[in-house]
């Protein structure tokens, strides 16, 4: 099954005209929490995303008014309490393979918040480029609430450099809930807007991103991630040599084409 004809199980699924996938955690009646299925659903769909020309960006979002609640306490918290340590292994590993296939599938990822947006889904949001809210939207990195570390699915190393250090620190030690308000000040929203034009909103951003040069928005997502651990000098090498493959794409000649000529340049992602 290509990509343009996913039918996932566990949470919805829709490809626009623009190259836009938006998912939807849909079980509104527990505010969209996780289960074993629809990480591994999760994980599986943006591992896909390496191949998937067709997509050129991706939405996550929530129905009814949430975004994600974590893991589902009695479908997922209630059989880790009698896992054995192998299990749990396995458990753990694979909620770190799906933030681990969120950052490294080529597309920008967009995180469409409203409301309750806790646990794991907190983490999943974490993981995307960009993340729009609501007023009403509240993020809680709660692990501490159950007995848990706040070092869950990268949260300790990926938090920090959203939000700072010890503001992270603060939410991963307590628990508590981060307000919109706080959100925004912090970095952790892009922008805030109206909850009835949430998700027009982030669709229509990554429509932008979608038809801007696929190449380009891919290298930029690979740099962010590969040059957290590197030294300026390298991180400058390293970029130098990936601006120069992406002058040797159409898109660039393209652009400068379009220059030129006074238009707006039509990307095509090559």
């Amino acid at each position: 099954m290509t990509i343009t004809e996913h039918q996932p199980k566990n949470f919805l699924w829709q490809l626009d005209d623009n190259g836009v996938a938006t998912v939807t955690l849909n079980r509104p009646e527990k505010k969209n929490p996780l289960t074993f299925d629809s990480y591994a659903e999760l994980r599986d769909t943006f591992r896909s995303l390496i191949n998937a020309s067709a997509v050129r960006a991706v939405v996550i979002t929530g129905s009814g008014g949430n975004f994600c609640s974590g893991g589902d306490v009695r479908e997922i918290i209630g059989p880790l309490t009698r896992m054995d340590k192998k299990g749990l292994l396995e458990f753990t590993h694979m909620t770190g393979e799906l933030i681990k296939a969120i950052r490294h599938c080529p597309q920008p990822v967009i995180s469409a918040i409203d409301g309750i947006c806790a646990g794991a889904g907190a983490a999943v949001a974490m993981a995307s480029d960009l993340r729009y809210g609501t007023p009403d939207a509240k993020t809680a990195f709660l692990f501490v609430r159950v007995g848990l570390a706040g070092a869950d699915m990268g949260a300790c190393a990926m938090l920090p450099r959203i939000i700072g250090q010890g503001r992270a620190s603060e939410l991963l030690f307590t628990g508590r809930s981060m307000s919109a308000g706080e959100g925004e000040r912090w970095g952790w929203f892009n922008a805030l807007v109206d909850p009835d034009e949430l998700l027009k909103f982030a669709q229509a951003s990554a429509a932008k991103l979608a038809a801007g040069p696929n190449v380009a928005h891919a290298t930029t997502k690979r740099q962010l991630n590969e040059e957290w651990d590197m030294a300026i000098d390298a991180a400058i090498e390293a970029e130098a040599k990936a601006q120069a493959d992406c002058m040797e794409t159409k898109d660039f000649l393209r652009a400068y084409e379009a220059f030129v000529d006074k238009r707006k340049p039509e990307f095509e992602g090559d």
